[in-house]
């Protein structure tokens, strides 16, 4: 079979290698169709892995398939069957795991593309607890957003932020994989929306998507401006995953007692912050890493629902590298896929 695997540093290649044997009890076989590319991807691409790993590796942590076979014991799934797989390797038997806290697992493996050999390969072995049956009438590419693009949104805004209809939230990168997905699910809701966008067209592309209010901050400070629209009194949420170069200024777009959660820090991991203006602002901030396998399932009803997911471009697994570099180059408006 087929594979893209990372040999080191910014060395990706497309090889043959054996396929898979047949699943093991409790496993499944799946045939990947669709592969959703995240920063994450980009990350391990350049080298940063969190983690001691074994090269070459199949890259790849967001994807959909079909189920091939199945080994001894497996009953929730079947051969033929579409599903969407988790991205991380996680016990199943610690207390978080039990307790449906996928993304808190006390002994997790690794995330698949990252730390161990991910979907970005035609045939791959899993744990069936670890995929997640897709609806018929939601398409493989749609799917392959749920794991992190959906399931991310659904845990940072619902779990965590605890988003209510009618409130108020900033959105940070509207034209984002996340972001785009943040806009429709709070649009879904009543919400009123802020968003940030680096150009003008994707600032009328996101208020297509629902935003009410949209700013460019390559020529406009986002924080006067939100309060500014806001009358001073700023949002009940902030959505943030850009990191060092916007968190200051998104505690300030806060009101008294908002919450700002957050899962990235693609602009830096470290930064300094007034601790008076934390208490006395009485603000919650949430840390939101990944999803449970109950997002999957929530995300991929809304899907069913047609709530669909915002696809920038779909790319054949030939011309995987001009995926990444459209990712990191920052020219995506929504989710870019690898179809295998």
């Amino acid at each position: 079979m087929r594979a893209l695997q990372l040999f080191g540093d910014r060395d990706l290649r497309i090889v043959e290698v054996e396929n898979p044997s047949a699943p093991e009890a409790g496993e499944v076989q799946i045939r990947v169709k669709a592969v959703g590319l995240n920063h994450i991807d980009v990350w391990g691409y350049r080298g940063m892995a969190f983690a001691k790993r074994k090269l070459p590796l199949s890259i790849g942590a967001e994807a959909s398939g079909e189920i091939v076979c199945v080994g001894e014991g497996v009953t929730n799934v079947k051969p033929g069957q579409k599903v969407a797989m988790y991205g991380a390797k996680t016990c199943g038997e610690c207390p978080a795991c039990k307790a449906g806290r996928d993304n808190l697992c006390e002994n997790v493996g690794g995330v698949y593309g990252f730390h161990i050999d991910g979907f970005g390969q035609e045939l791959i072995n899993m744990p069936a607890r670890l995929v997640i049956p897709v609806p018929d009438n939601v398409s493989f590419e749609d799917a392959a957003c749920a794991p992190i693009a959906f399931g991310t949104v659904q845990h940072m805004l619902f779990d965590n932020a605890k988003l209510l209809p009618g409130e108020s939230i900033l959105v940070h990168a509207g034209g984002s994989g996340i972001g785009t997905t943040a806009i429709k699910m709070a649009k879904a809701i009543g919400c009123t929306i802020y968003a940030t966008v680096g150009d003008d067209e994707k600032g009328a592309k996101a208020k297509e998507l629902g935003a009410d209010f949209v700013i460019n901050y390559r020529t406009e400070r986002f924080e006067g401006e939100v309060r500014r629209l806001t009358k001073r009194k700023g949002v009940d949420v902030v959505f943030e995953h850009v990191g060092v170069d916007t968190w200051n200024g998104s505690l300030l777009c806060l009101k008294r007692g908002g919450r700002l959660v957050t899962c990235g820090s693609t602009t830096g991991v470290s930064t300094t912050m007034n601790l008076m203006q934390l208490f006395q602002q009485q603000y919650k901030i949430f840390g939101s890493f990944g999803c449970t396998i109950r997002n999957i399932s929530e995300s991929l009803e809304k899907m069913s629902g047609g709530m669909n997911p915002v696809i920038d471009t779909v790319f054949p697994l030939d011309d995987y590298a001009t995926g990444l570099e459209r990712l990191e180059g920052r020219k995506v408006f929504g989710k870019i896929l690898v179809s295998l």
